[in-house]
């Protein structure tokens, strides 16, 4: 089969390697779509993965093509989303059935090959069944869109009536989405281009702000009489960022933190007074939740994508081929062009 092997770090090459082979509980599943991440930038670039050669790719769904054992045989030909993170199963994290902080966790595209290929392994636990009326492009985007269901969830939703979100990338204007799904009248987008304002009046109608022309804080106290949000969601991990949404929250608010650091992070004496005296409620999110039950995000987000509550395909900003994904690299990598999803499909 084709793939991307990463072989170093800034050394992608498209060649041909051997089949992946499935064991007793595995399938091997024919990607159809598969999203680039933002993660998967420094990760080919710049950091490496856990090991090499690796072929990177997480964001993706496909059809399963054939299986290891024969008691898994009915899901071939069967469409499929796929939680790329693989549990062990024994850590207690894992006995609690919180597979999304396991300890000892394997992952496809960092740890084990990913979708950046013709085909891919799959341990079967990690399978989700698509609906006829969630397309593969939606499917594609179910692990960004459950990684924003689950930092929604991390907050208390139920008293509130405003949030803002600071950072417009595909996370960030997920939120959004699922926001305005939840019935939150009153949403604030936070980025730093005209396209992301497009993007966000289109799929959430949030009011938006860039930042570049016009102080965040500012604004966000400008348009709520001065009192703050009720929730704020940082989806850029930097200190400004972090500050900034201190600094918009109401007394006794939440915040949620959910942007990858891109480097150290440092906290304002201030700004920890203002933690302190305002009472405020602080929360971290990782990943999502995948627990085959269905009430888990990947469950509750293949509902809510076929009834038509959230559309994360309307984020694709950019399609290629499999055979071109190395310009959708370059298109990310780019920032002078806007994008928010970058999609390959083959």
């Amino acid at each position: 089969m084709k793939a991307y092997v990463l072989e170093g770090i800034d050394r992608l090459e498209y060649r041909e390697v051997s089949m992946p082979q499935a064991g007793e509980d595995e399938v091997i599943v024919r990607v159809t779509h598969a999203g680039i991440c933002g993660s998967d930038i420094p990760r080919i670039f710049k950091t490496g993965t856990y090991h090499f050669p690796t072929i990177p790719g997480h964001e993706f769904a496909g059809v399963v093509y054939s299986a290891g054992a024969e008691q898994h045989k009915q899901l071939v030909g069967k469409r499929v989303g796929v939680f790329p993170l693989i549990p062990c199963m024994q850590c207690e994290q894992c006995k609690q059935k919180k597979y999304e902080m396991c300890q000892s966790y394997n992952y496809l595209g960092s740890r084990t090959d990913g979708a950046f290929a013709e085909y891919v392994k799959v341990p079967v636990w990690n399978l989700i069944e698509l609906p006829e009326n969630v397309s593969s492009e939606d499917a594609a985007m179910l692990e960004p869109t459950c990684v924003a269901l689950h930092a929604i969830r991390q907050a208390d939703l139920s008293k509130a009536e405003s949030a803002v979100v600071y950072g417009c990338g595909t996370i960030g204007i997920l939120v959004l989405q699922w926001l305005k799904a939840m019935g939150i009248a009153n949403t604030y987008a936070i980025g730093t281009r005209e396209e992301q304002k497009r993007l966000v009046d289109d799929v959430s109608g949030a009011h938006f702000c860039n930042c570049r022309e016009q102080d965040p804080v500012g604004f966000i106290m400008e348009q709520t009489d001065n009192r703050g949000v009720d929730i704020v969601f940082e989806c850029v991990g930097v200190n400004e960022s972090v500050n900034n949404a201190v600094n918009s929250v109401v007394a006794g608010g939440q915040v949620v933190l959910v942007g990858n650091p891109a480097d150290n992070m440092e906290l304002e004496k201030q700004i920890y007074w203002k933690i302190l005296r305002r009472q405020l409620t602080m929360h971290g999110t990782w990943n999502s939740s995948f627990t085959k039950e269905d009430d888990d995000d990947w469950h509750m987000a293949l509902k809510a994508i076929g009834e038509g509550k959230i559309c994360p395909a309307k984020q694709i900003t950019h399609r290629f081929a499999f055979e071109e994904l190395k310009n959708g690299l370059e298109v990310m990598r780019d920032k002078s062009v806007f994008s928010n999803k970058v999609m390959i499909s083959k």
